[in-house]
């Protein structure tokens, strides 16, 4: 298991990694990529600790994924099945896991004030942390994607089921972009990656 990690994590995180999956009978696999979701944790009907994790992340991505649903494992052993799955308890949980990784052994040092930063509150998904998403993205294997709020008012975009979009505004937290082919108004994740059309 641990030369399987090795594939997917920064080197200083395997040790670590591989213990907590140990100590917490995860049953992990790493899945081809599936765009709604990094990650996700389920107890099966026969008691086993089921972890799911993208193999297509970066090995940043890919600790911060793996690191989040052993905290949902962790809380609901804790503090029992009720609680909410992103609530103060998964915080305090996904937090005091994450403490011992936010160092220049595992992530570069550009990355760490991004990290603390954002664990003093994680989120439901790293990916709502726009300035975290973004200094993240740069590990990624490069690709012609942009992120939703990257790209200026008024332009064109593509999603991957070939609709397109117009940028139009910013509600709260999300982009109201206008699907170009029926009219219709949807909202987007900032950190959604589209394809930028030019024009």
């Amino acid at each position: 298991m641990s030369d399987v990690l090795a594939r997917y994590l920064p080197e200083a995180a395997v040790r670590p990694v591989f213990d907590l999956v140990v100590a917490h009978q995860v049953h992990l696999k790493i899945v081809n990529e599936r765009r709604t979701r990094h990650g996700d944790y389920r107890k099966g009907p026969n008691g086993k600790h089921e972890i799911t994790v993208n193999a297509s992340l970066n090995k940043y991505k890919f600790l911060i994924t793996l690191v989040h649903e052993i905290a949902h494992l962790v809380a609901f052993e804790k503090f029992g099945r009720h609680i909410k799955p992103h609530g103060t308890e998964w915080k305090l949980t996904f937090q005091r896991l994450m403490v011992p990784f936010i160092r220049p052994e595992v992530f570069p040092t550009p990355l760490l004030p991004l990290l603390a930063r954002h664990f003093r509150n994680p989120s439901a998904s790293s990916d709502t942390d726009a300035t975290l998403a973004l200094a993240l993205k740069q590990f990624d294997p490069q690709n012609d994607k942009n992120y939703v709020f990257e790209i200026p008012y008024g332009s064109l975009f593509r999603i991957d089921n070939g609709k397109i979009f117009r940028k139009i505004a910013l509600r709260v937290k999300r982009y109201e972009c206008l699907e170009i082919s029926s009219g219709k108004t949807y909202l987007f994740n900032p950190n959604a990656e589209v394809e930028l059309l030019p024009g």
